[in-house]
């Protein structure tokens, strides 16, 4: 999939991702720090745990994730990892995708310099839709 933009750049790909909150409570009520210490890197912990109702918050992450894995058309596993990819807030808040080196290696291979994210949470769902674009 190649899409111009207006600004001229490219969408290599699109990839999203809808979870349930039922299902991070549940594996939190099972494996709280075990499941947040695999999925979550330090600081998404901080600041998801720092709100009153963490779960949305830390569902929408677990679908960020989710859905850049699916730009990279890889899932989470073997090329990539959960850490590999960060949900961290920008300048004007809004959120914005770190890769570590693995990440950045195939979002290179892809073509790819930057991934876009938009999140979304309610108390029952937590959504990402990740857009790779290119110059």
């Amino acid at each position: 999939m190649n899409i111009s933009l207006p600004d001229g750049g490219i969408v290599r790909s699109v990839g999203t991702d809808l979870i349930e909150c039922t299902r991070i409570q549940r594996v939190l009520e099972r494996q709280k720090e075990r499941f947040l210490e695999r999925v979550y890197t330090e600081g998404e912990r901080d600041y998801c745990m720092k709100m009153k109702n963490p779960v949305p918050h830390l569902a929408a992450r677990f679908a960020a994730k989710e859905a850049v894995s699916k730009c990279f058309t890889t899932g989470i596993g073997g090329s990539i990892g959960w850490k590999s990819i960060e949900v961290i807030k920008g300048e004007r808040e809004e959120p914005y995708i770190k890769l570590d080196e693995q990440g950045l290696a195939l979002l290179s291979k892809l073509g790819g310099n930057e991934i876009l994210i938009s999140l979304s949470h309610t108390e029952n769902y937590g959504l990402a839709v990740a857009v790779l674009v290119s110059d």
